[in-house]
């Protein structure tokens, strides 16, 4: 069993108010799912697009593309927050749930439907409350999309009631 295998995804540990995500949230039935895990040192979101995440034929709709950048960097901030916190996914203290402040996306090449993406990030900085997560989005080999995206604490506000 590779490393991979064995990792969990933050998401599957983000408490319930925060589990309602179009994007990442596990909660919502009619949601994408994306999950992010530790890779090593980086961070990894792996999806299949669907026939109807199409743009044009035989590529991906760009916004299916930021919102797979956007859940993989607040997912990777949370993890980099909760390892600072000297905890990983599946320790029992509340996992960090963090919210996109900044989303910098640059598509570099059309991106081919039909194959598993691949979102590899990487933690250019962290403090107690903000990550900036860089990002690059790979179809096959090739990287298609870049991007920085700055994380931060959900606001207590943003629990639900």
């Amino acid at each position: 069993m590779s490393e991979l295998e064995i990792q969990s995804a933050i998401q599957s540990y983000y408490a319930e108010d925060y589990a309602w995500c179009y994007g990442c949230g596990r909660l919502n039935e009619l949601g994408h799912h994306f999950e992010t895990r530790w890779n090593g040192d980086e961070t990894l979101t792996e999806y299949q697009p669907k026939p109807e995440h199409m743009a044009i034929p035989g590529f991906v709709y760009g916004g299916l593309l930021a919102s797979l950048i956007d859940c993989h960097s607040t997912g990777s901030a949370a993890l980099a927050l909760y390892r600072q916190e000297g905890h990983e996914p599946g320790d029992p203290d509340p996992v960090p749930r963090c919210v996109t402040a900044s989303l910098k996306v640059d598509f570099l090449k059309p991106t081919p439907l039909g194959g598993i993406l691949r979102v590899k990030g990487r933690i250019k900085e962290i403090g107690s409350k903000k990550v900036i997560v860089m990002s690059d989005l790979f179809a096959e080999d090739v990287i298609v999309v870049k991007a920085e995206v700055v994380a931060v604490r959900a606001p207590q506000s943003m629990v639900a009631r």
